[in-house]
């Protein structure tokens, strides 16, 4: 059984991380120059800034990802000068980005949206480009239609932020609200439903032995190339 990362080692990564992230902006030619910023907080990359196209944020991200221990990558930049939509569903009082639109069924100072996530959502097509699923498919008992709505609401390039509690760890069952444990396994069954129009394109997934993190892009395009068998073998058994 994984066993949680301690806080004390959890800071001494993020150390770790932050110096390993500085050599690679400033030694890969791949990012060097880039207008970002990286803060590591438990292992999880926040990238803020700007970019000029949306290809150097994926570059990032992707060279970010690799790092070893670093268990998400989260973002909030703006691309060719425009600043991002983002949701954060579920968001209670905290959002995860003071900017985020703020989307929940109870008002709150941090909610700029009312909604119930459990119903279609009040946003359009291909709308958004970040969705935040932060502690909230684990209160939903059938979350497979929200993650379909988020499918929906997202751009093509968009990518959905999860974080749930792992069903191995005490907090997945302590909470009494939790009807639903999460698995990274979970997260290649979403990804991959027989008879679902809705895919999705695993960009990072993980496990810290407390919470399982993924990142997920939607695939909208029919005749896009699905993960291979190398990437997929990065995250899921």
């Amino acid at each position: 059984m994984t066993e949680p990362v301690s806080q004390h080692r959890l800071r001494l990564r993020d150390e770790f991380l932050q110096r390993a992230a500085a050599e690679l902006f400033k030694h890969d030619e791949r990012v060097r120059g880039l207008d970002l910023e990286v803060r590591f907080d438990g292992g999880v990359a926040h990238l803020t800034g700007e970019v000029g196209d949306r290809a150097q944020l994926d570059t990032a991200r992707e060279l970010i990802g690799r790092l070893d221990g670093v268990f998400g990558v989260w973002d909030r930049v703006r691309v060719g000068g425009r600043e991002p939509l983002i949701l954060d569903l579920g968001c209670g009082g905290q959002k995860q980005y003071p900017g985020n639109v703020g989307v929940d069924l109870l008002a709150t100072d941090q909610v700029s949206v009312r909604a119930d996530v459990s119903a279609p959502l009040p946003f359009a097509d291909s709308c958004a480009d970040r969705v935040f699923l932060v502690h909230i498919l684990e209160h939903l008992i059938d979350f497979l239609p929200l993650v379909d709505e988020v499918h929906r609401v997202l751009r093509p390039d968009g990518v959905a932020f999860v974080l749930s509690p792992w069903w191995r760890y005490v907090n997945a069952v302590a909470d009494p609200t939790h009807v639903r444990l999460l698995d990274v396994q979970t997260i290649k069954g979403i990804c991959r439903r027989p008879g679902s129009p809705r895919t999705w394109f695993p960009l990072h997934a993980g496990c810290d032995g407390a919470s399982i993190f993924a990142e997920l892009r939607p695939v909208k395009d029919d005749s896009a190339e699905p993960p291979g068998a190398a990437h997929l073998a990065r995250f899921f058994d």
